[in-house]
Protein backbone atom coordinates (compact mmCIF):
# COMPACT_ATOMS: atom_id res chain seq x y z
CA UNK A 1 0.00 0.00 0.00
CA UNK A 2 1.25 3.45 -1.06
CA UNK A 3 2.08 6.07 1.60
CA UNK A 4 -0.82 8.24 -0.07
CA UNK A 5 -3.07 4.87 0.40
CA UNK A 6 -2.70 4.89 3.72
CA UNK A 7 -2.64 8.38 5.12
CA UNK A 8 -5.84 9.26 3.84
CA UNK A 9 -7.43 6.10 4.78
CA UNK A 10 -9.57 7.80 7.26
CA UNK A 11 -9.16 11.32 6.49
CA UNK A 12 -12.24 13.81 6.61
CA UNK A 13 -12.96 16.12 3.38
CA UNK A 14 -13.46 18.97 5.60
CA UNK A 15 -11.24 22.19 6.26
CA UNK A 16 -9.28 21.44 9.59
CA UNK A 17 -9.89 25.11 10.38
CA UNK A 18 -13.77 25.03 10.02
CA UNK A 19 -13.78 21.94 12.25
CA UNK A 20 -13.90 23.36 15.48
CA UNK A 21 -16.21 24.05 18.50
CA UNK A 22 -15.31 27.63 18.67
CA UNK A 23 -17.43 28.91 15.70
CA UNK A 24 -19.61 31.90 16.61
CA UNK A 25 -22.93 31.99 16.11
CA UNK A 26 -24.52 32.92 12.69
CA UNK A 27 -25.87 35.93 12.76
CA UNK A 28 -29.54 36.27 11.27
CA UNK A 29 -30.26 36.59 7.51
CA UNK A 30 -31.78 40.23 6.46
CA UNK A 31 -35.33 39.69 5.53
CA UNK A 32 -36.86 43.11 4.88
CA UNK A 33 -35.77 46.11 3.57
CA UNK A 34 -33.04 48.58 5.19
CA UNK A 35 -30.68 51.68 4.76
CA UNK A 36 -27.18 52.19 5.08
CA UNK A 37 -24.54 54.23 4.31
CA UNK A 38 -22.17 51.81 3.42
CA UNK A 39 -23.08 48.18 1.96
CA UNK A 40 -19.56 45.92 2.31
CA UNK A 41 -20.63 42.60 0.01
CA UNK A 42 -18.51 39.74 1.18
CA UNK A 43 -18.53 38.12 4.48
CA UNK A 44 -13.81 37.12 4.01
CA UNK A 45 -11.25 38.81 5.03
CA UNK A 46 -11.74 41.75 3.03
CA UNK A 47 -15.12 42.42 4.28
CA UNK A 48 -14.12 42.12 7.17
CA UNK A 49 -10.96 44.07 7.43
CA UNK A 50 -13.18 46.80 5.51
CA UNK A 51 -16.24 46.89 7.98
CA UNK A 52 -13.81 47.90 10.41
CA UNK A 53 -12.02 49.84 9.25
CA UNK A 54 -14.92 52.32 8.08
CA UNK A 55 -16.81 52.10 11.38
CA UNK A 56 -12.73 53.17 12.97
CA UNK A 57 -12.84 56.10 10.45
CA UNK A 58 -16.34 57.09 11.09
CA UNK A 59 -18.49 55.59 14.19
CA UNK A 60 -21.16 57.34 13.05
CA UNK A 61 -21.42 55.48 9.67
CA UNK A 62 -24.21 53.21 8.89
CA UNK A 63 -22.31 49.88 7.78
CA UNK A 64 -23.95 47.07 6.65
CA UNK A 65 -22.40 43.78 5.98
CA UNK A 66 -24.03 40.67 3.76
CA UNK A 67 -22.55 37.22 3.82
CA UNK A 68 -23.97 34.79 1.03
CA UNK A 69 -22.98 31.78 3.21
CA UNK A 70 -21.55 32.24 6.67
CA UNK A 71 -18.18 34.20 7.68
CA UNK A 72 -15.08 32.28 6.94
CA UNK A 73 -17.16 29.27 4.89
CA UNK A 74 -15.96 30.63 1.63
CA UNK A 75 -11.91 31.33 0.99
CA UNK A 76 -11.14 32.71 4.32
CA UNK A 77 -11.28 29.79 6.16
CA UNK A 78 -9.45 27.12 3.94
CA UNK A 79 -5.83 28.42 3.16
CA UNK A 80 -2.49 27.86 4.35
CA UNK A 81 -2.68 31.20 6.72
CA UNK A 82 1.29 32.18 6.26
CA UNK A 83 1.62 35.79 6.07
CA UNK A 84 4.20 38.56 5.61
CA UNK A 85 4.88 41.74 4.91
CA UNK A 86 4.40 41.57 0.97
CA UNK A 87 1.32 42.73 -0.35
CA UNK A 88 2.24 42.29 -4.25
CA UNK A 89 2.28 38.12 -3.44
CA UNK A 90 6.35 38.40 -2.83
CA UNK A 91 9.74 41.12 -3.77
CA UNK A 92 10.02 39.09 -7.24
CA UNK A 93 6.60 39.77 -8.12
CA UNK A 94 6.40 43.29 -7.03
CA UNK A 95 9.25 44.11 -9.15
CA UNK A 96 7.88 42.47 -12.03
CA UNK A 97 4.41 44.80 -12.58
CA UNK A 98 5.97 48.21 -9.77
CA UNK A 99 9.60 48.35 -9.99
CA UNK A 100 9.45 52.29 -9.67
CA UNK A 101 7.37 51.64 -6.58
CA UNK A 102 9.04 48.43 -4.54
CA UNK A 103 10.54 51.21 -1.66
CA UNK A 104 7.08 52.68 -1.29
CA UNK A 105 5.51 49.31 -1.20
CA UNK A 106 7.91 47.62 0.91
CA UNK A 107 7.09 50.52 3.37
CA UNK A 108 3.18 50.16 3.01
CA UNK A 109 3.71 46.03 3.56
CA UNK A 110 5.31 46.71 6.85
CA UNK A 111 2.67 49.21 8.25
CA UNK A 112 0.23 46.70 7.10
CA UNK A 113 1.82 44.25 8.53
CA UNK A 114 1.92 46.48 12.47
CA UNK A 115 -1.72 47.50 11.74
CA UNK A 116 -2.72 44.02 11.25
CA UNK A 117 -1.05 43.37 14.83
CA UNK A 118 -2.79 46.26 16.32
CA UNK A 119 -6.14 44.87 15.38
CA UNK A 120 -5.29 41.83 17.27
CA UNK A 121 -4.48 43.44 20.10
CA UNK A 122 -7.00 46.00 20.04
CA UNK A 123 -10.00 43.38 20.06
CA UNK A 124 -8.33 40.45 21.81
CA UNK A 125 -8.17 38.08 19.13
CA UNK A 126 -6.73 34.99 19.42
CA UNK A 127 -6.02 33.79 16.13
CA UNK A 128 -3.10 31.33 17.69
CA UNK A 129 -0.73 33.54 15.72
CA UNK A 130 3.10 32.60 15.63
CA UNK A 131 6.15 34.84 14.81
CA UNK A 132 8.44 32.20 13.08
CA UNK A 133 8.98 34.09 10.04
CA UNK A 134 8.78 32.98 6.21
CA UNK A 135 11.30 30.62 4.86
CA UNK A 136 12.00 30.28 1.46
CA UNK A 137 13.72 26.90 0.86
CA UNK A 138 15.09 25.54 -2.66
CA UNK A 139 14.84 22.46 -4.26
CA UNK A 140 16.27 20.84 -7.36
CA UNK A 141 19.44 21.77 -9.63
CA UNK A 142 19.78 25.25 -9.10
CA UNK A 143 17.78 26.32 -6.43
CA UNK A 144 20.33 27.29 -4.06
CA UNK A 145 21.01 30.26 -6.01
CA UNK A 146 17.07 31.48 -6.77
CA UNK A 147 17.04 31.19 -3.05
CA UNK A 148 20.42 33.01 -2.97
CA UNK A 149 18.76 35.32 -4.88
CA UNK A 150 15.50 36.05 -2.83
CA UNK A 151 17.69 36.71 0.28
CA UNK A 152 20.43 39.30 -1.74
CA UNK A 153 16.79 41.26 -3.05
CA UNK A 154 14.88 41.26 0.86
CA UNK A 155 18.84 42.61 2.34
CA UNK A 156 18.59 45.22 -0.29
CA UNK A 157 15.27 46.21 0.74
CA UNK A 158 16.08 46.22 4.77
CA UNK A 159 14.29 43.01 5.90
CA UNK A 160 15.90 40.82 8.67
CA UNK A 161 16.86 37.86 6.47
CA UNK A 162 19.20 34.92 6.86
CA UNK A 163 20.50 32.95 4.30
CA UNK A 164 20.58 29.36 4.80
CA UNK A 165 22.91 26.47 2.99
CA UNK A 166 21.58 22.93 3.25
CA UNK A 167 22.88 22.06 6.15
CA UNK A 168 21.92 24.88 7.93
CA UNK A 169 18.09 24.87 6.40
CA UNK A 170 18.26 21.47 7.43
CA UNK A 171 18.97 22.67 11.04
CA UNK A 172 15.71 24.32 10.50
CA UNK A 173 13.72 21.69 8.77
CA UNK A 174 15.48 18.08 7.97
CA UNK A 175 13.87 17.55 4.80
CA UNK A 176 16.27 15.90 2.38
CA UNK A 177 14.96 17.88 -0.70
CA UNK A 178 15.82 21.27 0.18
CA UNK A 179 19.25 22.55 -0.73
CA UNK A 180 19.07 26.25 0.96
CA UNK A 181 16.42 28.52 2.39
CA UNK A 182 15.81 32.05 3.03
CA UNK A 183 14.68 33.24 6.43
CA UNK A 184 12.63 36.20 6.50
CA UNK A 185 12.18 36.82 10.30
CA UNK A 186 10.26 39.89 11.27
CA UNK A 187 6.49 40.47 10.57
CA UNK A 188 5.84 37.32 9.63
CA UNK A 189 4.75 33.64 10.26
CA UNK A 190 1.22 31.65 10.81
CA UNK A 191 -2.07 32.33 11.89
CA UNK A 192 -5.14 30.13 12.03
CA UNK A 193 -7.52 31.78 9.33
CA UNK A 194 -10.75 30.58 10.91
CA UNK A 195 -10.35 31.87 13.99
CA UNK A 196 -9.01 35.17 12.89
CA UNK A 197 -11.93 36.17 10.53
CA UNK A 198 -13.96 35.09 13.98
CA UNK A 199 -12.31 37.35 15.72
CA UNK A 200 -12.76 40.19 13.02
CA UNK A 201 -16.59 39.11 13.04
CA UNK A 202 -16.31 39.50 16.19
CA UNK A 203 -14.45 43.15 16.00
CA UNK A 204 -16.75 44.28 13.51
CA UNK A 205 -20.02 43.48 15.69
CA UNK A 206 -18.73 45.12 18.54
CA UNK A 207 -17.96 48.29 16.72
CA UNK A 208 -21.53 48.54 15.45
CA UNK A 209 -21.43 47.16 11.82
CA UNK A 210 -24.84 45.23 10.98
CA UNK A 211 -23.93 41.67 9.96
CA UNK A 212 -26.44 39.64 7.96
CA UNK A 213 -25.00 35.99 7.22
CA UNK A 214 -27.03 33.60 4.60
CA UNK A 215 -27.48 36.93 2.99
CA UNK A 216 -27.47 36.08 -0.94
CA UNK A 217 -27.03 39.09 -2.98
CA UNK A 218 -29.18 38.63 -6.00
CA UNK A 219 -29.10 41.79 -8.26
CA UNK A 220 -27.48 45.66 -8.09
CA UNK A 221 -29.27 48.58 -10.07
CA UNK A 222 -29.15 52.34 -9.60
CA UNK A 223 -33.13 53.48 -9.10
CA UNK A 224 -33.60 57.34 -8.92
CA UNK A 225 -29.68 57.58 -7.69
CA UNK A 226 -29.72 55.03 -5.25
CA UNK A 227 -28.15 51.95 -5.44
CA UNK A 228 -30.67 48.73 -4.54
CA UNK A 229 -29.25 45.68 -3.73
CA UNK A 230 -31.85 42.77 -3.84
CA UNK A 231 -31.42 39.58 -1.75
CA UNK A 232 -33.30 36.36 -1.39
CA UNK A 233 -35.46 37.97 1.46
CA UNK A 234 -34.37 41.60 1.57
CA UNK A 235 -33.27 45.12 -0.25
CA UNK A 236 -31.05 47.25 0.76
CA UNK A 237 -30.85 50.87 -0.07
CA UNK A 238 -27.11 52.38 -0.17
CA UNK A 239 -25.44 55.49 -2.13
CA UNK A 240 -21.90 52.85 -1.76
CA UNK A 241 -21.13 49.37 -2.35
CA UNK A 242 -17.76 47.75 -1.91
CA UNK A 243 -17.96 44.20 -3.33
CA UNK A 244 -15.40 42.14 -1.19
CA UNK A 245 -16.08 38.73 -3.14
CA UNK A 246 -12.14 38.10 -4.63
CA UNK A 247 -12.15 34.80 -6.25
CA UNK A 248 -16.34 34.70 -6.82
CA UNK A 249 -16.35 37.30 -8.77
CA UNK A 250 -19.33 38.33 -7.57
CA UNK A 251 -21.18 41.68 -8.05
CA UNK A 252 -20.67 42.39 -11.70
CA UNK A 253 -20.43 40.74 -14.99
CA UNK A 254 -17.20 42.28 -15.77
CA UNK A 255 -15.14 41.23 -13.09
CA UNK A 256 -14.93 37.61 -14.24
CA UNK A 257 -12.90 39.59 -17.81
CA UNK A 258 -9.92 39.64 -15.29
CA UNK A 259 -10.11 37.14 -12.78
CA UNK A 260 -9.75 33.44 -12.80
CA UNK A 261 -11.27 31.27 -10.10
CA UNK A 262 -9.13 28.65 -9.35
CA UNK A 263 -8.45 25.88 -6.41
CA UNK A 264 -5.87 25.10 -4.18
CA UNK A 265 -5.73 21.83 -2.27
CA UNK A 266 -4.63 21.83 1.34
CA UNK A 267 -4.31 18.73 3.84
CA UNK A 268 -3.55 18.51 7.65
CA UNK A 269 -1.48 16.28 9.72
CA UNK A 270 -2.94 14.54 12.21
CA UNK A 271 -1.09 16.21 15.49
CA UNK A 272 2.67 15.12 15.81
CA UNK A 273 4.01 13.31 19.09
CA UNK A 274 6.77 14.69 21.12
CA UNK A 275 9.16 12.23 18.97
CA UNK A 276 8.02 12.63 15.39
CA UNK A 277 8.31 16.51 16.15
CA UNK A 278 11.89 15.77 16.75
CA UNK A 279 12.38 13.80 13.31
CA UNK A 280 11.77 16.93 11.27
CA UNK A 281 12.78 19.98 13.49
CA UNK A 282 11.12 22.92 13.06
CA UNK A 283 12.14 24.61 16.51
CA UNK A 284 11.36 27.97 15.06
CA UNK A 285 7.72 27.04 13.31
CA UNK A 286 8.42 29.18 10.05
CA UNK A 287 6.12 29.02 7.40
CA UNK A 288 7.70 27.51 4.57
CA UNK A 289 7.12 28.00 0.67
CA UNK A 290 9.25 25.87 -1.90
CA UNK A 291 11.25 27.36 -5.13
CA UNK A 292 9.16 24.49 -7.72
CA UNK A 293 6.90 25.96 -10.42
CA UNK A 294 4.23 24.01 -9.13
CA UNK A 295 5.06 25.55 -5.22
CA UNK A 296 4.33 23.74 -2.20
CA UNK A 297 3.69 25.79 0.51
CA UNK A 298 3.99 24.06 4.65
CA UNK A 299 3.54 25.25 8.25
CA UNK A 300 2.82 24.03 11.94
CA UNK A 301 -0.76 24.39 13.94
CA UNK A 302 -0.79 24.78 17.41
CA UNK A 303 -1.66 21.25 18.30
CA UNK A 304 1.78 20.33 15.88
CA UNK A 305 -0.27 19.00 12.94
CA UNK A 306 1.25 19.95 9.70
CA UNK A 307 -0.16 21.60 6.77
CA UNK A 308 0.70 21.24 3.99
CA UNK A 309 -0.96 22.06 0.42
CA UNK A 310 -0.02 24.03 -3.07
CA UNK A 311 -1.66 21.14 -5.98
CA UNK A 312 -3.99 23.94 -8.16
CA UNK A 313 -7.13 22.57 -10.43
CA UNK A 314 -9.60 24.19 -12.12
CA UNK A 315 -13.04 24.01 -13.06
CA UNK A 316 -15.17 25.53 -15.88
CA UNK A 317 -16.63 28.40 -14.44
CA UNK A 318 -14.78 27.90 -11.58
CA UNK A 319 -15.75 30.93 -9.57
CA UNK A 320 -18.78 29.50 -8.93
CA UNK A 321 -18.09 26.13 -8.13
CA UNK A 322 -18.18 26.05 -4.07
CA UNK A 323 -17.94 22.52 -3.12
CA UNK A 324 -17.22 20.37 -6.14
CA UNK A 325 -17.89 16.91 -5.43
CA UNK A 326 -14.65 15.39 -6.59
CA UNK A 327 -12.67 17.53 -4.04
CA UNK A 328 -14.96 15.54 -1.43
CA UNK A 329 -12.75 12.24 -2.90
CA UNK A 330 -9.48 10.88 -2.05
CA UNK A 331 -8.25 10.80 -5.88
CA UNK A 332 -7.22 14.76 -5.98
CA UNK A 333 -5.04 14.53 -3.08
CA UNK A 334 -2.94 11.41 -3.81
CA UNK A 335 -0.33 13.48 -5.63
CA UNK A 336 -0.30 15.95 -2.83
CA UNK A 337 0.03 13.17 -0.42
CA UNK A 338 2.50 11.73 -2.33
CA UNK A 339 4.72 14.84 -2.55
CA UNK A 340 4.30 15.23 1.42
CA UNK A 341 6.09 11.74 1.99
CA UNK A 342 9.11 13.26 -1.10
CA UNK A 343 9.42 16.62 1.87
CA UNK A 344 9.43 14.35 4.76
CA UNK A 345 9.98 10.30 4.22
CA UNK A 346 10.97 9.91 7.81
CA UNK A 347 7.32 10.83 8.91
CA UNK A 348 6.07 8.16 6.73
CA UNK A 349 3.89 7.09 9.90
CA UNK A 350 2.10 9.86 10.08
CA UNK A 351 -1.40 10.31 8.86
CA UNK A 352 -3.72 12.54 6.94
CA UNK A 353 -6.65 14.05 9.49
CA UNK A 354 -8.46 16.38 7.18
CA UNK A 355 -8.22 17.29 3.28
CA UNK A 356 -9.97 19.89 1.35
CA UNK A 357 -9.72 22.37 -1.40
CA UNK A 358 -10.35 26.20 -1.77
CA UNK A 359 -10.92 29.01 -4.56
CA UNK A 360 -8.10 31.66 -5.23
CA UNK A 361 -8.69 34.68 -7.62
CA UNK A 362 -5.83 34.24 -9.87
CA UNK A 363 -5.15 37.28 -12.49
CA UNK A 364 -1.93 38.58 -14.56
CA UNK A 365 -1.09 40.44 -11.90
CA UNK A 366 -1.23 37.66 -9.07
CA UNK A 367 -1.63 40.69 -6.55
CA UNK A 368 -4.38 42.86 -5.31
CA UNK A 369 -6.48 45.15 -8.02
CA UNK A 370 -9.68 47.10 -7.71
CA UNK A 371 -12.24 47.91 -10.60
CA UNK A 372 -14.51 50.20 -10.04
CA UNK A 373 -18.07 50.19 -11.51
CA UNK A 374 -21.71 52.83 -11.30
CA UNK A 375 -19.66 55.78 -11.83
CA UNK A 376 -17.05 54.74 -8.96
CA UNK A 377 -20.05 54.19 -6.42
CA UNK A 378 -19.28 50.26 -6.76
CA UNK A 379 -15.78 48.98 -5.90
CA UNK A 380 -14.38 45.77 -5.98
CA UNK A 381 -11.27 44.89 -4.88
CA UNK A 382 -9.63 41.17 -4.85
CA UNK A 383 -7.45 39.33 -7.07
CA UNK A 384 -4.46 38.38 -4.08
CA UNK A 385 -3.84 35.16 -6.06
CA UNK A 386 -3.57 33.36 -2.86
CA UNK A 387 -1.78 35.63 -0.28
CA UNK A 388 -5.06 37.27 0.72
CA UNK A 389 -4.71 36.87 4.85
CA UNK A 390 -2.87 39.58 5.51
CA UNK A 391 -2.98 41.78 1.84
CA UNK A 392 -6.68 41.72 2.33
CA UNK A 393 -6.50 44.20 5.18
CA UNK A 394 -4.46 46.57 2.94
CA UNK A 395 -6.76 45.80 -0.21
CA UNK A 396 -9.96 47.04 2.26
CA UNK A 397 -7.99 50.52 3.07
CA UNK A 398 -7.49 51.50 -0.33
CA UNK A 399 -10.99 49.97 -1.67
CA UNK A 400 -12.48 51.83 0.83
CA UNK A 401 -10.72 55.00 -0.11
CA UNK A 402 -11.35 54.24 -3.39
CA UNK A 403 -14.97 54.01 -3.38
CA UNK A 404 -14.83 57.56 -0.81
CA UNK A 405 -12.92 58.91 -2.92
CA UNK A 406 -10.62 60.55 -0.41
CA UNK A 407 -6.68 61.79 -0.79
CA UNK A 408 -5.10 58.94 0.01
CA UNK A 409 -1.42 58.29 -1.55
CA UNK A 410 -1.69 54.89 -3.30
CA UNK A 411 -4.65 55.73 -4.91
CA UNK A 412 -2.43 57.57 -7.36
CA UNK A 413 -0.11 54.64 -7.53
CA UNK A 414 -0.16 52.40 -10.39
CA UNK A 415 -1.21 49.94 -8.02
CA UNK A 416 -4.60 51.48 -7.78
CA UNK A 417 -4.85 53.07 -11.23
CA UNK A 418 -4.13 50.11 -13.65
CA UNK A 419 -5.40 46.45 -13.70
CA UNK A 420 -4.28 42.95 -14.66
CA UNK A 421 -4.59 42.15 -18.20
CA UNK A 422 -7.79 40.47 -19.80
CA UNK A 423 -8.01 36.72 -19.30
CA UNK A 424 -9.84 34.81 -22.31
CA UNK A 425 -13.83 33.79 -21.55
CA UNK A 426 -14.38 30.00 -21.79
CA UNK A 427 -14.15 27.34 -22.71
CA UNK A 428 -10.53 28.93 -23.65
CA UNK A 429 -9.83 29.77 -20.17
CA UNK A 430 -11.20 26.21 -19.25
CA UNK A 431 -8.86 24.26 -22.11
CA UNK A 432 -5.67 26.53 -21.41
CA UNK A 433 -5.86 25.98 -17.26
CA UNK A 434 -5.99 22.29 -17.34
CA UNK A 435 -3.25 21.78 -20.18
CA UNK A 436 -1.23 24.18 -17.64
CA UNK A 437 -1.93 22.00 -14.36
CA UNK A 438 -0.89 19.07 -16.49
CA UNK A 439 2.25 20.62 -17.08
CA UNK A 440 2.69 22.20 -13.72
CA UNK A 441 2.50 18.60 -11.95
CA UNK A 442 5.62 17.57 -13.59
CA UNK A 443 7.35 20.37 -15.34
CA UNK A 444 10.33 20.07 -12.89
CA UNK A 445 11.20 16.36 -13.03
CA UNK A 446 10.14 16.02 -17.11
CA UNK A 447 10.85 19.27 -19.00
CA UNK A 448 10.25 18.86 -22.44
CA UNK A 449 6.34 20.19 -23.95
CA UNK A 450 5.68 21.03 -20.36
CA UNK A 451 8.48 23.97 -20.11
CA UNK A 452 7.72 25.13 -23.29
CA UNK A 453 4.00 25.26 -22.77
CA UNK A 454 5.00 26.96 -18.83
CA UNK A 455 7.04 29.89 -21.09
CA UNK A 456 4.20 30.56 -22.81
CA UNK A 457 1.84 31.28 -20.57
CA UNK A 458 4.07 33.51 -18.94
CA UNK A 459 5.05 35.74 -21.79
CA UNK A 460 1.06 35.71 -22.20
CA UNK A 461 1.25 37.34 -18.51
CA UNK A 462 0.85 34.66 -16.07
CA UNK A 463 4.12 34.68 -14.32
CA UNK A 464 3.72 30.89 -12.78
Amino acid sequence: MSFAEKALKDVTFFPFWLDSQDAPDVCHQLIGQTDADLLIIGGGFTGLWAAIQAKEQNPGRDVVLIEAGKVAYGASGRPGAIVSTSLMHGLHNAIRIFPEDIAVLEQLGQDNMRGFLKTLEDHNIDAQQEWGGELTVGIGDGSYDVVKEEYEVHAKYGHDVELLDRDAVRAQVDSPLYTGGCWSKALSGTVHPARLAWGLKQAALSLGVRLHEHTLMENIERIDGVLHVKTHDGLIKTPKILLCTNAFAAGHKNIKKRVVGIRDRVMATEPLTDEQMDRVGWKNRQGIYDTRTQLNYTRLTKDNRIIFGGRLTYYYDGTNNTDPAYERTQEPYELLAEKFNDYFPQLDDVKISHAWSGPIALTTRMAVHFQTYWDGDVVWAGGYSGFGVSTSRFGARVGLAKLDRVDLPELNMDLSTTMPNWVPPEPFRWIGSKITFNALDSVDEKGGWRRAWVSLVQKLGFPI
